[in-house]
């Protein structure tokens, strides 16, 4: 086995969700990955849609379970000392696929090898080992320490939440009730000012309607300044639930910006420009609203793009008039307006 050190850390990453242009949801999911050399473990297993074990959303309990079972404080969940990396980002069945792999330790060193895919008991290495990833060889006060700092902040949550301000208020319904399907809690309001400091501080975003004025975005800006909180703000582009969605999601991303696998997107003169860190599926939805108000939405790509930037021609039928274009990774999402 190689004696050479993979350096260990953790960062906050998301399993974007969202509504999607045929109607169906995704749920959206907030956990602590795993950065192994720099890159998250993740981008190294192609386009895979799961993650860690250190998701924000399980009880604390069984969250420090989780970690102490990664620091070895525990039996391994599976047969042959394997534990789970990656599962399947809607529910905890081993059944819908795994990222497992062996786990023990060399004197103080941690170490991580034979890493497979998993859909029951017992993995076939042979059959389904992922043969290009492994072995990492970790320092124990590295390995500790990161882990340990999760028990430190007692799994602290990102504030899933966000604050709806607009005039509107049977498109704000809508929205609210698609942010909540798809796992991010929303509500709904025309005045913070009555509003308790500790209320204001479980929001990590507020999402400002068109048709609300200069003086009255300044004055719910004050209100969470003086409430200590820092929150993203999001000016809605259009009254088109799922861009709003989207626009959301991505000011909730709480990830680092280096460490993203969609990073780029540009829109304009019916093109769309996109880069990516590492290989994956992208989808680009282009979204408009026309005369009559109906709201038009169109796939206009669907593929797998390897790492770099990349031009896709759009249909000129789906970007006439004010468009809009969203971009989709599976942890991921951009948007932008399309410019001429």
């Amino acid at each position: 086995m190689s004696a050479e050190y993979a350096t260990f850390g953790l960062a906050p990453a998301m399993r974007a969700g969202g509504v999607l242009a045929n109607g169906d949801y995704q749920v959206h999911r907030d956990f602590v990955d795993f950065i192994v050399d720099g890159r998250p473990l993740l981008f190294q297993l192609s386009d895979l849609d799961a993650v860690s074990p250190l998701a924000s959303d399980v009880p604390p309990a069984i969250f420090t379970a989780q970690v102490r079972s990664l620091l070895l404080e525990a039996e391994a969940p599976l047969p042959g000392g394997r534990y789970v990396i990656y599962g399947c980002p809607d529910c905890e069945d081993l059944a819908c696929g795994a990222v497992t792999a062996l786990i023990d330790k060399d004197g103080d060193d941690y170490i991580w090898r034979d890493f497979a895919w998993q859909t029951d008991e017992h993995a076939d290495l042979e059959l389904n080992g992922y043969h290009g990833i492994g072995p990492f060889r970790f320092r124990a006060t590295e390995y500790r320490a990161a882990l340990g700092s999760l028990l430190d902040r007692a799994a602290e949550a990102p504030r899933r939440r966000v604050l709806l301000i607009g005039p509107r208020v049977a498109l704000l319904a809508k929205l609210a009730a698609a942010l909540r399907t798809i796992g991010i809690g929303a509500e709904i309001t025309h005045d913070v000012s009555g509003v308790a400091a500790d209320e204001l501080r479980t929001y990590g975003a507020v999402a400002f309607g068109r048709g609300i004025g200069v003086e009255q975005r300044a004055a719910v800006r004050r209100a969470f300044t003086d409430a200590g909180v820092e929150v993203a703000y999001v000016d809605g582009l259009a009254p088109i639930v799922p861009l709003l969605v989207a626009q959301i999601e991505h000011a909730l991303d709480r990830s680092p910006a280096e460490q993203r696998r969609l990073t780029r997107l540009v829109a304009a003169d019916g093109e769309a420009g996109v880069e990516v860190t590492s290989p994956c599926r992208v989808r680009l939805t282009a979204y408009r609203v026309d005369r009559l108000y109906r709201t038009h939405a169109h796939e206009v790509f669907d593929g797998v793009l390897e790492a770099g930037r990349h031009r896709i021609a759009l249909d000129a039928r789906a970007v006439k008039g004010e468009s809009f274009v969203v971009a989709r990774t599976s942890g991921s999402v951009l948007v932008e307006s399309m410019t001429r």
